[in-house]
């Protein structure tokens, strides 16, 4: 029962360290100082102790819905393992769960966003939900794919030691749905080419500007739980590429750390090589992404 506590409360802490390494590596790409690993830390703390302000045509769901996205983010890192750690919650067809629970998450912000009565929040949430009901399908597709591969239809089962002998039977279904699962995470976390999380112009925006009239610590859980998403699709990958699982915890451990710094390499040089897609070429993105599942899934089941 501590473990269960402490493995997702330790994912939570974590997660603000992994927009940092990104902003890192895209100043150094740039040639520029950029800012510390830590800021997100010392921005989170500055609007924990900051009031909130609500616009009068708001309702509870305004107040609610930042938390509630964090609590479903934060309940999905209960089903994941964590390098050698196993998930502290587990069972069949609990990828279905980790899949329903990011798409809570997106639909509480969104309907969040709406309660505004914004016509620019309702804009953004209108394009989160578009650009999402193409990209739930391509996630379960590469989570079938796994479920194939391992022949485990739980995510400690697809991510576990099991997936080792997976790779040498069906390495090609893999790397497809490694690619595809790679596209999501840019997607499902605003990241460049589909959002770009630092512009200020509501209408080239998506997730950020659903979140414009959050303040204070719903600024800050809104905040946390983006870090906390883009983790888990981290974890996942990281899971996935490295595969074999080294013996004992602590090694096992300091593999998952490294494949997530590899993801937070990875993320930082796409946005500094790439420009933000047009908003009508990301639906063909994530089509192609469902498409490279698909096919991964076709293979897997010859």
């Amino acid at each position: 029962m501590l473990r269960a506590l402490l493995q997702p409360l330790a994912l939570l802490l974590a997660a603000p360290l992994l927009p940092g390494l990104v902003n890192r590596v895209k100043a150094a790409v740039a040639g520029r100082r950029g800012p510390p690993v830590w800021q997100l830390y010392a921005d989170l703390w500055k609007l924990l102790h900051k009031g909130a302000v609500y616009s009068g045509t708001t309702s509870w769901i305004f107040r609610a819905g930042p938390m509630a996205s964090l609590a479903s983010a934060a309940t999905a890192a209960l089903l994941l393992p964590v390098g050698a750690f196993p998930a502290p919650i587990s069972f069949a067809g609990d990828f279905l769960l980790f899949a329903g629970l990011l798409a809570l998450g997106r639909f509480l912000t969104a309907l969040a966003a709406m309660d505004t009565g914004s016509s620019f929040e309702g804009m953004g949430a209108a394009r989160e939900v578009t650009f999402g009901s193409a990209a739930e399908p391509a996630l379960l597709l590469g989570l079938a794919v796994l479920a194939r591969a391992t022949g485990s239809t739980s995510l400690q089962g697809m991510l576990g030691p099991g997936l080792s002998g997976a790779w040498t039977g069906a390495a090609p279904s893999l790397i497809l749905a490694a690619v595809a699962l790679g596209l999501l995470s840019l997607a499902e976390n605003a990241r460049i080419p589909v959002d770009d999380p630092s512009t200020h112009l509501e209408l080239t925006m998506i997730h950020e500007v659903m979140v414009l009239d959050h303040s204070g610590p719903d600024l800050a859980f809104v905040q946390a739980g983006a870090a906390l998403k883009l983790l888990l699709f981290g974890a996942l990958l990281a899971q996935l590429v490295l595969a074999a699982r080294p013996a004992g915890d602590l090694l096992g451990l300091v593999a998952f750390t490294g494949g997530l710094l590899a993801f937070a390499l990875l993320v930082g040089l796409v946005e500094s090589a790439m420009a933000r897609l047009r908003l009508q070429r990301v639906p063909q993105l994530l089509v192609g992404a469902a498409v490279l599942s698909l096919f991964a899934l076709v293979l897997v089941l010859r």
